[in-house]
């Protein structure tokens, strides 16, 4: 028998989160469809190697499928962070099954960070895709008023720097963020993601557009520039810097900045990132596929 060591009601690293079983059915892509714009023929057929491929990151939401990760003061909470790793793509009508743990805690000045690992595999258990979550809570309180309001991404240390001169360009996307949307990619459940009345509620002035939407915009643009070459081994790792508000257009970027062997392909290294129509951006780091 395994020793007690922890205290189950803390988030501690190496705290099991469960897992779960899913169909990758045509109702779930059309969900995402509708909660990201993305229409590739490959949803729907067509796909280079036969059958139809499912969107990347269909199961994007599933770290939030359980919440007793999260940290007890929810006012104000934000998704910080985010990596992605992709093995093989997922087929409709294929099962695949989910496993959430915590796997690290830190603490930068008055936040505290969770991050938590989802590994999806296919029912032989061979892998398909790991991703990391990071989400930070406020350590003390805010002092009352917003805890993040629309004026922040103005300041001057909000300012962030992506991309290269130098870099050839991928055919960047354009998204207009609409409340339905954002009702269909974080719904169907009223929260801070599809209601306005639970965004004030956590110290926000408005509904805040789920993070990972954008990391979504990142898959499909990505998708879009490579192909396969991004299902079968595409990495992410970015930085969620501003908060997305409804009505937001943004222009979803990217430039390949390096090439490298990898066995018989190349490996294409990119920096990404989403930009409002002022310049201000929303998430910005590196991503790369194959070729």
């Amino acid at each position: 028998m395994t020793p007690t060591f922890q205290d189950e009601r803390e988030v501690y690293v190496g705290r099991d989160i469960g897992g779960a079983e899913h169909r990758v059915t045509p109702e779930l892509i059309a969900r995402y469809v509708a909660g990201t714009e993305d229409h590739p023929p490959w949803f729907s057929g067509g796909a280079a190697d036969g059958g139809a491929l499912a969107p990347a990151l269909l199961f994007h939401s599933e770290v939030y499928r359980d919440l007793s990760w999260y940290l007890p003061n929810l006012i104000g909470n934000l998704h910080a962070k985010q990596e992605w790793e992709l093995f093989r793509p997922m087929m409709v009508g294929e099962t695949v099954r989910t496993r959430a743990t915590v796997v690290e805690r830190y603490r930068k000045r008055n936040r505290e960070y969770v991050v938590n690992e989802v590994v999806i595999t296919d029912t032989t258990g061979r892998w398909l895709q790991r991703s990391r979550t990071h989400q930070s809570f406020l350590a003390e309180d805010s002092g009352g008023g917003y805890v993040v309001d629309k004026e922040r991404e103005k300041r001057t240390d909000r300012q962030f720097a992506a991309g290269s001169d130098d870099g050839d360009p991928l055919d960047a996307l354009q998204k207009t963020i609409t409340l339905e949307m954002c009702q269909a990619f974080s719904g169907p459940t009223r929260n801070y993601h599809t209601d306005r009345e639970m965004a004030h509620a956590l110290g926000f002035p408005d509904v805040v557009v789920q993070g990972m939407m954008s990391v979504c915009f990142l898959s499909e643009l990505m998708t879009r520039s490579f192909g396969l070459g991004w299902l079968h081994g595409g990495k992410l790792r970015v930085s969620l810097v501003n908060v997305v508000w409804p009505n937001d257009s943004l222009r979803i970027r990217g430039t390949v900045r390096e090439r490298e062997a990898e066995g018989s392909r190349t490996r294409l290294h990119c920096d990404v990132w989403a930009e409002k129509a002022d310049g201000v951006k929303t998430i910005v780091g590196t991503a790369s596929a194959l070729r």
